[in-house]
């Protein structure tokens, strides 16, 4: 039995070496068939050189170097598609998830029988805006989204072969990761962990609003649903309004005025239809990046040990 581990790099500095030794000991209380992937994710800092100093240490570690930052999940992704073990565990490197999450997963999937064993927070870490924008985008999410996410789900899971074959079959490149894991279906289970919270993110307030706004559009058609409803909704109450004063001025001789009423309707109703041409214009702009079938990731450099050399005699 082969276990491929996939991580990605950025401004990973500080946990590169840490993680490489914890890991390493884990994955030898199961297997001494192992590899270790890292990806380099554009990171700005030394973690690419730190990586391939280990690749002299330890042949099994294999670093692929991205041609610039493309983001973690598809960096994720990059990793997955070149994994060769039987079991693949993806794990971040900054130990905010413990490495020996391993042996814990591998006893809960053999136990149970199931193609993925992942993570869940036992509670959310940080600050109150952060622990409320969490709860917010899990309750957005799967009430928009045909596909329910977990809750607090983690990155560190472990995962069959065939469950990982299928997941790089995606290819799409809008997408969040979570929502690739759902929809690919298989046997999953999920263990409550704790997570090591070390107090920093590189997810800011404005990458944490663009991914809500992809899994909303790349997963779910149902906002489109609802301006259509919308649009009903203000339709059928303004086309009897129009009737009503028809018959009043033509019977009653009733005199319709108030522009201030008039200019606030104007208003409203402009700014309800760009809001309305705003969200079928993201639309559109995911149509539009998916259609030209880019590469969603470019690799500069795959580093890896040197092959043994045949000896023939």
């Amino acid at each position: 039995m082969k276990i491929s581990v996939v991580t990605t790099l950025y401004r990973s500095v500080p946990y590169i070496e840490a993680f490489y030794t914890r890991m390493k000991c884990e994955l030898l209380t199961l297997t001494p068939d192992y590899e270790i992937i890292f990806v380099n994710d554009g990171s700005p800092d030394d973690s690419l050189n730190l990586a391939r100093e280990l690749i002299a240490r330890d042949p099994a570690v294999r670093v692929i170097d991205l041609s610039r930052n493309f983001g973690h999940h598809k960096a994720i992704m990059t990793g997955l598609q070149h994994v060769t073990g039987d079991l693949v565990f993806l794990i971040d490197v900054d130990l905010e998830e413990p490495p020996e999450l391993l042996g814990q997963f591998y006893q809960d999937l053999k136990t149970h029988e199931v193609d993925v064993v992942f993570g869940v927070m036992d509670r959310r870490y940080g600050s109150l805006f952060r622990q409320i924008s969490g709860i917010l985008y899990y309750k957005i999410i799967n009430w928009l989204s045909p596909t329910p996410l977990p809750e607090n789900m983690l990155i560190a899971r472990l995962m069959s072969r065939r469950y990982v074959n299928a997941l790089i079959q995606h290819k799409e490149h809008v997408f969040i990761i979570g929502g690739l894991w759902q929809i690919t279906g298989f046997r999953q289970r999920s263990i409550t962990v704790e997570k090591r919270y070390k107090g920093e993110t590189t997810y800011s307030i404005r990458r944490r609003i663009a991914m809500t706004i992809d899994s909303v559009t790349a997963y779910s058609s149902k906002p489109l649903i609802l301006i259509s409803y919308l649009g009903l909704l203000l339709s059928i109450p303004s086309g009897i309004l129009i009737v009503i004063f028809i018959i009043q001025r033509l019977f009653f001789k009733v005199g319709i005025d108030g522009w201030s009423s008039l200019i606030v309707s104007v208003w409203f109703l402009g700014g309800l239809i760009i809001s309305i041409l705003g969200v079928i214009a993201i639309y559109l702009a995911v149509i539009f990046t998916e259609v030209k079938a880019r590469p969603y990731t470019i690799i500069r450099e795959i580093y890896e040990a040197d092959p043994p050399s045949v000896i023939n005699e």
